[in-house]
Formats: structure tokens, sequence, C-alpha cells
């Protein structure tokens, strides 16, 4: 890869001639890069595209190519991807509906509307992946007659389907109603019973870790009682029975379920897998009683869990906030919190209860100002970022508690240039403030240059704007390769250095341009 000439292609200050020049010479690596520009012309698209055909999928996605720009037969992937945007023409769909390549056909099985006989021709497929990628994806009406296939991976792709009907969802779990399955992935391939290693070593083996079968299809039946389980549309009385189910993986999708009754909730909440239980505490759903109850839970992953339900009391999270690690991250009950209960939260005793606060980025500015000036060092790390915050407080942040705070007083969008120069020059080090000032917005060349020191900072400081031009082009030959690209993507990289950079390119490639394939020719 050639991470000089991908910079390049992402660089925002490229001029157009020069992006004619690399998209004449691009590999696969720099027209991925090319692809992802915004200001690419539809003209440098097509030539993109006529370059690497692959590159033509994402232009398609992107909006940048149209079914008038795409030849079926010679850009297969970028007409699918247009089928798939709904942008395509539907006589393509025809045409890959019956196409050689397996899959292809199944690519097509996902793309919404499909005409009726393309739909009807997907679901007859020789391949059974074919049809069960249709069935995951299609109408009611039809995933209700998928579900009846007489193939457990087409069935048990109608369970995942969220518009299959919900009678037929319980009677995939069930079963009643419907005929065994008369094969499966497994007994496709092998003589049964067979169990799957999980560390199969064949190159030529795609079935999935652990599947098995003895004449059942035991392994997909499962899944697709899973599947089942966990989707919405299927009716509430039809997945209680599964509550004792030896099956904790059957539980499972279970708990997290918002249409079970109290009692079905009350018995999962004892479940003896903490998986299950952890399921059940980020239930929005359950109500105060449960989460009272989930509270004392023995797993730190259940209470953890529950401190992340949006829906937990604010008194119970409170008292989660002190006996479990839950990190520098705004909990959905934190964001909900009424101005009221953001008063009570301040005012708490507790620090790891005002640390949950500090790390909302909409507090009055009396609040923010007081949490500014906590005592505790955990509380001012998370309100450190906070937008508003003066030149003023955030140094005595850094005064009071060092390196402690450090890096989250660098992420503050207002943290003055000057400010950002002291952070580096600080000793002892604060590394990960190296980071922050690396891509801050007020980050100066002094603050820049003195962040090369920190090997993970280095890439960010190639990439900033502010980096002296001479220093940019020094680091175009660095070691790392992640420097060396973001030198290169540097839009303050000097534009005779860019010239100079793409002329040496095309100088070096030998003869004309290769992989050139017809493009544009439309159907």
């Amino acid at each position: 890869m050639n991470h000089v000439l991908c910079g390049l292609a992402e660089n925002t200050a490229l001029l157009p001639e020069l992006a004619d020049q690399l998209i004449a010479i691009a590999d696969a690596d720099i027209a991925e890069s090319l692809a992802r520009r915004i200001d690419l012309s539809h003209e440098q698209a097509l030539a993109l595209a006529s370059r690497i055909g692959e590159s033509a999928v994402r232009l398609a996605y992107e909006g940048v190519l149209t079914a008038a720009d795409v030849d079926p037969v010679a850009q297969p992937e970028a007409a699918l991807a247009l089928l798939d945007q709904g942008s395509g023409d539907h006589r393509w769909a025809r045409l890959f509906a019956v196409d050689p390549d397996a899959g292809r056909r199944e690519t097509l099985a996902a793309c919404p509307g499909l005409p009726p006989d393309v739909v009807e021709t997907l679901a007859a497929d020789p391949d059974v992946r074919v049809v069960a990628e249709l069935a995951l994806w299609t109408t009611a009406d039809l995933a209700a007659r998928l579900a009846r296939h007489p193939h457990a991976e087409v069935r048990r792709a109608a369970a995942a389907n969220e518009a299959t009907p919900p009678d037929v969802l319980a009677m995939l779990i069930t079963g009643e109603g419907l005929p065994p399955a008369q094969r499966c992935l497994v007994c496709d391939a092998e003589e049964t019973p067979f169990t799957h290693d999980p560390e199969c070593p064949r190159l030529d083996c795609d079935l999935r870790s652990g599947a098995y079968c003895e004449g059942s299809h035991e392994s997909t039946v499962h899944e697709m009682t899973a599947l089942a389980l966990g989707n919405p549309s299927t009716p509430a009385e039809a997945v209680i029975r599964f509550a004792d189910h030896p099956s904790a993986w059957l539980r499972q999708p279970l708990a997290a379920r918002q249409d079970l009754p109290p009692e079905i909730q009350g018995r999962l909440a004892g479940d003896p897998m903490p998986g299950v239980r952890a399921d059940l505490a980020g239930n929005a759903a359950i109500d105060g009683a449960l989460s009272r109850t989930l509270a004392v839970d023995d797993s730190q992953d259940v209470r953890r869990t529950l401190a992340h339900n949006p829906h937990v009391p604010l008194d119970v999270l409170s008292g989660l906030a002190g006996s479990v690690r839950i990190g520098p991250t705004l909990l959905p009950r934190i964001a909900a919190a009424s101005p009221a209960e953001i008063e009570e939260l301040a005012a708490s005793s507790h620090p790891a209860v005002r640390m949950l606060l500090a790390e909302r980025r909409d507090l009055s500015a009396g609040i923010r100002d007081a949490l500014a000036a906590d005592p505790d060092a955990k509380v001012v790390k998370s309100i450190a970022p906070h937008p508003g915050l003066s030149e003023t407080p955030l140094r005595t942040m850094v005064e009071r508690h060092g390196v402690q705070v450090a890096a989250r007083v660098a992420a503050n969008p207002d943290a003055p240039s000057a400010l950002l120069e002291d952070l580096v020059r600080r000793a002892p080090k604060a590394h990960k403030a190296f980071r922050e000032v690396a891509r801050h917005r007020n980050a100066t060349a002094p603050a820049l240059l003195a962040c090369l020191a920190d090997r993970k900072a280095r890439p960010r400081v190639a990439g900033h704007p502010a980096l002296p031009p001479p220093v940019i082009v020094e680091l175009l030959a660095d070691d790392d390769w992640q420097v060396v690209k973001a030198a290169a993507a540097n839009p303050s990289l000097p534009p005779d250095v860019m010239a100079e950079l793409v002329r040496g390119a095309v100088k070096a490639v030998p003869g004309p341009a290769v992989r050139q394939v017809p493009f544009g020719a439309g159907t």
C-alpha cells in the first residue's frame, strides 16, 4: 500500500486536476480513499469506477453513480448496490435472479422492492442460502410461506424476520401445525450424526461453529427458537413457557423482551445464569420493585447493566453508583433527568453520583461551575470537557488534580491555546493529554511539536492543519505508516509538494494504466 498516495487521495485541499491524475493510476487502496471524497465529480466517479471496479460499489451506495451509469454485466456488484438502495433497474433484478453466481442471487434476495416474478424465482432457488436470505427480509405473506419450507435454514431465517406473522412465529416455536424440517446445512454437507468442530481447520467448510445434527437438525432448530424468542413480533403467550427452559441460550432472549408479564420477569430475576439476569436488568420494561431486586444482585455485570437501563429509578441508580464501575459515560437515566432531579444529583453527598451528572454537556452555568470546583477528582475529571468553562476554572482543575484531569481538560472544546501549550510542558507528563491536544482545534504549532514526542499522538499531530508545513513534509518519511498517511492527508501540506508527489507517482507507473473496465454503457 502506498500510504502517501492514499493520504493524498483523502486530502481535502487536493486540486481537482491532481485528483484526476491519481484516479488514472489508482490501485484498490487509493481508489477506496478517492471514493470517500465528498467533492468527487460525476465525471471523476465514472473514471474511478472504470479504473477500479470495486470502487463502483461504494460510489453507488453514496449516490454518486446512478442506474444510467452502470452496466450490470460489466459491474454486477455496483448494479446490486443500486438495487439494494432501491434505485436500480428492475430488469437487472430479473437478470441476477438467474445469475449462475449464487452469491449474487443471495445478495439480490436481500434487496427491497423486487418485482413479484423475481421474488418467486428466488423463493424456488436451488441454493437454500438464497431462499433463507429471502425469508429473512421478505414481506409477511411470503415469510409465512417460507416458514413452512422443508429446509430448517429457511425456517430459521423466517424466525428472525419481524414481518413474519405472529401466529406463524408461534408455530415455529411450538412446532404445532408444522411438519418437521427435512434437511439442514449440517446434514446437507455431512453424514449424521455430526458435530462441527468449533476449531474446524477446513478452508472449504462454512458450517457455523458448533453446528450439529443427529437427524432432527438440532442446532438449527435451537437457533430458530432463539431467534423467534427474540423477535418482538412473536406473541408473549407463546414465549413465556421458556422462562424455565433448561437452555440459558433460550432464556436469555426471553429476558430482553418488553412484553413479559411481571411474574415471568420475577422468575427470570432469580435465574441461575448471570447473563439472563443481566439481559433482564437492561430491559426498559421492568418496574421499580424488580430494579431494586436486581440492584443487590451478586453479579457486577447485572448491576452494571441495570445502571444503563433508561428507566432505572434515580435512587436505585444513586445506590449503584458506588458499587459498580461505570466509567466516563453518560447514562441514559442521567441524560433524561429533569431539572429538579439534576439539582438533586448535584447536591448528592456521594462523589460517584455527582460524577455521573458531570458527564452531561448541557448543564446550567451554576451547576457546571459548582461541579468544576468539586473537591473530588473523579467529579472534576467528568465535568472538565463541558463546553463553556473558561480558562480560569480549567487551570484551577489542573493545579489541584494534575495528571488525573489533564487529558479531560485538554479535551474541552473551549480550552485556549495557551493552556494547551502549558499542558504539554507540565511535569509529570500526561501522555493522554498529548493525544487530546494533538486533535484540538485550538492547538498551536508549539503545542503540536511537543506532542510529537508521544508515539500515539503522532498520527493526530501529522494531520493537524496548524502543524508547520516543513514538519508535515518531514513526516512523509516517518517510520509509522499512520503518520505518513495523516501527513499526506493534511490540508496544510504545500500544494507544490502535493503536485510533485503525484507527478512522481505518475512517472513511476510502467506503461498505460491497467484494469480498464468498460463502464457507464447503461442497459
